[in-house]
């Protein structure tokens, strides 16, 4: 995405809404320690995926969103979340890596909700599953997607569902320009707040960047073309979620599936257990991933998680242990 089509969009979205006026915001403090073992690595890790992964590392960091409403009400949201974390991948001259997560603001333009900045793009579980907590996570962090890109993108709800598209950078966390982009659409029937079920199909296509966490690795892009449906199921206790993506990255077939199953216990499901596995064949090779993680909501600003995670093409197995603080402040 080109900065001058970027800096368009956000003129038009703010085009598209009335006055605005500030009517409340919500301001969370957030802290979280993270440490475990790696076999690979034989040592004690500071991170849940490798080093240069964004997510999960020690970190400090505050979580704020802003509503602006006009005379028939809400119009806008701003929403802004950064972290400073613990680096400490080894070729790394920075101990202290600044993360932006959400940095977008949404317009409800009356036909359609729409956002501009950093934000999820319409591919996938990641697209609606906010998992920048947890330690299991989609297929986003394996390069099918992403958790959070540079864009914009238009959604609008329906009874029956939720559709949308969007057009972002396909770099992820970093915003670089090296002729990449990813457009990508999502539709989905069920809502699952309501029907406690959804499911969902994506269709992507781009030049994406080869990133790790903030690093861009190489100006190089590699054409992606990728097609998917993703499912999520609460049913009582238990809830699934699963996603299964099928198409090309670097001219190349690629395949991957990912099934999440859980289940809570004690009063409010305050303890949850977790079984991850998924399977993924690119470049030739496929190699299956198994990931077990449990989650105690000891008080409602803490949470404590731990997981055992493997993986077949690294040949790693990671036992990780993560206290998560969230607590909202007011002046």
């Amino acid at each position: 995405m080109r900065p001058r089509f970027a800096a368009a969009a956000i003129l038009a979205a703010l085009l598209a809404a009335p006055t605005l006026r500030a009517s409340g915001y919500l301001l969370y403090f957030e802290l979280q320690g993270v440490a475990g073992y790696s076999s690979a690595a034989k040592k004690t890790v500071f991170a849940s995926m490798d080093d240069m992964e964004a997510m999960q590392k020690p970190s400090i960091g505050f979580d704020y969103v802003q509503r602006f409403s006009g005379a028939t009400g809400d119009i806008a949201v701003l929403a802004i979340q950064g972290r400073l974390a613990l680096n400490a991948a080894e070729d790394s001259d920075r101990r202290v890596e600044p993360q932006l997560y959400n940095a977008y603001l949404k317009v409800k333009a009356g036909f359609a909700d729409i956002w501009v900045g950093h934000n999820r793009p319409k591919f996938g579980l990641a697209a609606f599953y906010d998992t920048h907590g947890h330690l299991l996570q989609t297929l986003a962090m394996r390069g099918y997607g992403f958790d959070r890109d540079w864009g914009l993108g238009v959604e609008r709800d329906f009874a029956w569902g939720n559709a949308g598209v969007s057009v972002t950078a396909g770099s992820g966390m970093p915003l670089a320009f090296h002729g990449n982009y990813f457009a990508s659409t999502r539709v989905s029937f069920g809502v699952l707040e309501r029907d406690n079920y959804s499911i969902g199909f994506s269709a992507g296509q781009g030049r994406l960047l080869d990133v790790m966490g903030m690093n861009v690795m190489s100006s190089e892009t590699a054409p992606f073309t990728m097609a998917g449906v993703d499912f999520s199921l609460l049913a009582n206790a238990w809830d699934h979620r699963a996603e299964i993506y099928a198409g090309s990255r670097g001219g190349r077939s690629e395949f991957a599936a990912l099934w999440r199953i859980g289940r809570g216990f004690l009063e409010e499901n305050r303890l949850r257990l977790e079984l991850q596995p998924a399977v993924i064949r690119a470049a030739g090779a496929t190699h299956a991933q198994l990931g077990a993680g449990v989650t105690f909501i000891a008080h409602p600003d803490w949470t404590l998680r731990a997981m055992v995670a493997h993986d077949g093409a690294t040949r790693d197995t990671r036992v990780i242990f993560q206290a998560y603080y969230y607590k909202g402040i007011r002046f």
